[in-house]
């Protein structure tokens, strides 16, 4: 199988690419510049984004084409420039995604498309599936609202197209867990906020097992939830963090610092959504990591 990713050189693409290769398949990595990068057994750089490159010719006969591109949301405040930059990034990449498609001779079968929790808003009381159509109303789920409107063009080239829907993925190197570290190991961990937020959470080879479940499964089409079956209150998950650290948990984060600190990123943290994996329970895709503290022994112990 051949594999197109845009956003190949993040945490979630890296982790893919690695998946893929190992199982046989090509993987072609788009990048503005391939001067610079080395390329290893069952993977090919492909320049796109710049003048007088034409990606297509290389991409011609791909299988699957997966859109992970797009302005990392824990990389500092957001500003409005901050903002600006998260919004334009997704879209312009996913339009340059589709600019691809378009001039494609032999398209590919699937497009997966990254996506968010962040569509439905956010809610201390409702619980999320896939049959939920309404968006929220917030910044987030603006943008994730707009970036899926972008990516499913690819059904007019008779492309079908899964968004996946990424929960907070927990991952060893990189993601939101590096940050939620630091006063654990410092003794000082405790709730954020009032603690009864949702955290609909998932661990990365889940999020990577997911994408490749979505290109294998012609069946899985529209919004997927990438998120693992039994999402937890933050207070949970912080304590099973504590736990699994053998920290103390005791010392609360007042939400008015957070804000103060992170200004809208704070949503992040501070409020949530329960969200489940309907579509992925349905289609029997086979989770590794259902509970949390399994999850965080594998990427902490």
């Amino acid at each position: 199988m051949k594999v197109a990713i845009a956003g190949g050189s993040g945490f979630i693409g890296t982790a893919l690419t690695e998946r893929l290769t190992s199982e046989g398949h090509s993987v072609f990595i788009l990048t503005r510049d391939k001067s610079n990068k080395s390329e290893k057994a069952g993977v090919r750089f492909v320049e796109w984004l710049k003048d007088g490159t034409t990606p297509e010719e290389e991409l011609d006969g791909i299988d699957a084409f997966v859109n992970l591109a797009g302005e990392n949301l824990n990389s500092g405040r957001w500003t409005d420039e901050k903002k600006k930059q998260i919004m334009d990034s997704r879209i312009e990449a996913t339009r340059a995604v589709m600019d691809v498609i378009r001039k494609l001779e032999l398209k590919p079968e699937v497009l997966v498309n990254a996506s968010a929790v962040g569509y439905y808003g956010t809610s201390f009381t409702e619980t999320f599936t896939e049959e939920h159509k309404e968006s929220g109303d917030d910044f987030l789920a603006e943008v994730v609202k707009r970036w899926e409107e972008e990516a499913s063009h690819a059904q007019k080239e008779n492309v079908r197209v899964a968004y996946m829907r990424f929960g907070v993925v927990l991952d060893d190197e990189e993601g939101a867990l590096q940050k939620m570290l630091t006063p654990f190991k410092l003794f000082a961990g405790g709730p954020l906020g009032t603690g009864k937020q949702w955290m609909s959470w998932v661990h990365i080879d889940d999020v990577v097992g997911s994408i490749v479940y979505a290109i294998e499964h012609r069946e899985i089409s529209g919004p997927v939830n990438v998120t693992a079956p039994n999402p937890v209150q933050m207070k949970e998950f912080g304590k099973t963090l504590a736990d699994v650290l053998d920290r103390p948990y005791w010392l609360p984060a007042p939400s008015i610092a957070l804000k103060t600190i992170l200004g809208d990123m704070s949503v992040l943290v501070l409020e949530g959504q329960k969200v489940l994996p309907d579509k992925l329970e349905k289609h029997d895709y086979p989770f590794e990591y259902r509970e949390l503290k399994p999850a965080l022994q594998d990427l902490l112990v």
